[in-house]
């Protein structure tokens, strides 16, 4: 026994023999005593406390089942799933994990009757800790058959409420992509980079080497900016007037530069500036949410490629930032110009083409169609068939020439019936032929439609009254319907001049928008001659506009004109 500051400390020394009832030799005779024959050894008995020591540590131990929260939130989950509630008033919730056993019977009621709403499309608003429980739902499995529709659900959940709460960004990204990788979903992470700047690292390298390698068009700056030198949201242009512009078009040049690339070279930015190997990362699944690990496991590994690391696809990336800034400001009008930006001349110029042809396309969809239809004009129009059409039309009252010249204001000379509707039949051409000429009934009867006069074969003269203004300009039920009158000669010149100035792979261009996946085959056309399928639709509608005085391709199709007017360019 020991002491010291700390307590009394007890030590116990135990001595083991297979020998017993040896008798301890004199001290004096010792060498006497090792020359006696030893005793026979005696047979080792074990006491009922080892014999009971050896039966515990012999015994087989029994598995029992583990419960966990999480695995009987799961349970719980399933035997809801399909649990609804009718209106219910809204009651405040706010847990941190939020299960159904925190819940009370009236903020039970609540949360059923509103899932089902949002099952419908529906997002009444409701406090964060409602959504949270959901959300546990759907990343443990309940509430879905097929992982695509989980991954639906969790996204329109985040787009609903992320703007009321701010906190969805922070964990909703993170467990999406968690959800992707568990499934193995192939899903665009430009909107979890661009929302959850905080995964940025390799969700951003993961979604830049999908978009490089298969979908560039999908390229957003934010996952761009991952391989960018230069930091433009520090520009004062960015922060400015040029954030929007910037944003649409900084990600379409990069994939324009990529298909230029691929054309002129055979290989994308990716094949011509490979990456170093993948690293694996372990990531950990659906951190901090109440998730039953025993579904998909704690962790997975994720292969990573740090294409950002690329210093050559880097410098390129950089350079075409600052290109396309320099650019936007020159057509937005700003003042001043980033220095030293190297670029190919070919890169310059295809740069150039491409935002000039966009940013007009976006002034003509900011002035609106180009054909605009006058109302007022419209509206008289349809007054003046009005009457004409009430000219047209005779009651068979069986006494012509009283009561049918009282109702209709014909004064004649000679009332009788047959001169009469002959008269009207000759006062019909001095409207103009509203319904078959179109707007040149509106100069022949605007002038004066209460009075219009006509001669009958024979020297008859009848006169035409309106004893009342015209009504609406539409009856209910009618219809304003414009006639195309057959090709001129001079529209056919105009088309066969037009035919004779394209090019043959312009013509098969239009030829190949003609048909079914049109666009498709433009695509392969355009690669197979070096260029791209946007610079071939603004110089067919360039010469389109000089021949023919209108466009022929509206974004990736034919106006209904050219489609009549096929033959012409076939030929």
């Amino acid at each position: 026994m020991a002491k010291d500051r700390q307590g009394l400390h007890f030590s116990e020394l135990v001595w083991e023999s297979t020998e017993q009832n040896v008798a301890i030799p004199p001290r004096g005779v010792v060498d006497e005593g090792s020359r006696k024959p030893k005793s026979a050894p005696v047979k080792k008995t074990t006491s009922g406390y080892d014999t009971v020591q050896l039966q515990l540590w012999d015994m087989e131990e029994s598995a029992e089942p583990v419960t966990t929260t999480e695995s009987e939130f799961v349970q719980r989950a399933r035997e809801l799933v399909e649990h609804k509630e009718p209106a219910a008033l809204f009651v405040p919730f706010k847990s941190y994990w939020p299960t159904y056993g925190h819940m009370t019977g009236a903020q039970s009621r609540w949360y059923f009757f509103w899932r089902d709403e949002v099952r419908q499309g529906r997002y009444p608003k409701t406090d964060l800790s409602y959504i949270f429980l959901h959300i546990y739902e759907l990343i443990n499995g309940v509430g879905w058959d097929e992982p695509q529709e989980g991954c639906r659900q969790l996204s329109l959940l985040w787009e609903a409420y992320r703007d009321n709460y701010k906190r969805l960004d922070q964990y909703l990204g993170g467990w999406i992509a968690d959800f992707s990788f568990v499934h193995k979903l192939d899903i665009p992470l430009s909107e979890i980079v661009a929302r959850s700047r905080g995964l940025a690292g390799d969700l951003a390298e993961l979604e830049l080497v999908r978009c490089l390698s298969a979908a560039p068009e999908q390229l957003s700056i934010e996952v761009l900016s991952v391989m960018s030198d230069y930091d433009i949201s520090k520009s004062k242009f960015y922060t400015g007037e040029g954030k929007i512009a910037a944003d649409r078009y900084i990600p379409q040049v990069v994939a324009l530069i990529d298909a230029y690339v691929a054309r002129k070279h055979g290989s994308n930015l990716i094949t011509m500036f490979p990456p170093s190997p993948p690293i694996v990362r372990e990531r950990y699944l659906f951190r901090s949410a109440v998730y039953d690990i025993s579904l998909y496991g704690y962790s997975v590994l994720v292969p990573v490629i740090r294409v950002s690391k690329s210093p050559p696809l880097r410098s390129l990336i950089t350079r075409l930032f600052r290109l396309t800034e320099n650019k936007l400001r020159a057509l937005m009008g700003y003042r001043g110009r980033l220095k030293d930006v190297r670029v190919d001349a070919d890169m310059d110029d295809l740069v150039t083409r491409f935002l000039e042809r966009e940013f007009r396309k976006a002034e003509q969809e900011e002035k609106g169609p180009a054909v605009v239809i006058d109302q007022q004009k419209l509206e008289q129009l349809a007054s003046d068939s009005e009457v004409v059409r009430s000219l047209l039309t005779v009651e068979d009252t069986g006494e012509p020439g009283h009561e049918d010249d009282a109702d209709w204001g014909i004064e004649s000379e000679e009332a009788h019936g047959e001169a009469g509707l002959a008269g009207i039949g000759n006062a019909v051409d001095a409207f103009g032929r509203a319904e078959s000429a179109g707007e040149e009934s509106v100069s022949a009867c605007s002038s004066k439609p209460e009075e219009q006069a006509g001669q009958i074969t024979g020297g008859e003269h009848v006169v035409v009254h309106r004893e009342e203004p015209p009504g609406d300009s539409l009856s209910a039920g009618q219809k304003l319907t414009a006639s195309h009158p057959p090709t001129s000669d001079s529209e056919a010149d105009r088309w066969t001049l037009f035919a004779s100035e394209l090019t043959p792979l312009q013509r098969e261009t239009v030829l190949a928008l003609a048909e079914e996946d049109g666009s498709a085959k433009v695509q392969r056309l355009a690669a197979g001659a070096g260029t791209m399928a946007e610079l071939l639709y603004d110089e067919i509608n360039e010469l389109a506009m000089d021949s023919l005085g209108d466009l022929i391709i509206d974004g990736e199709e034919l106006t209904e004109e050219c489609l009549t007017m096929l033959d012409y360019i076939k030929r």
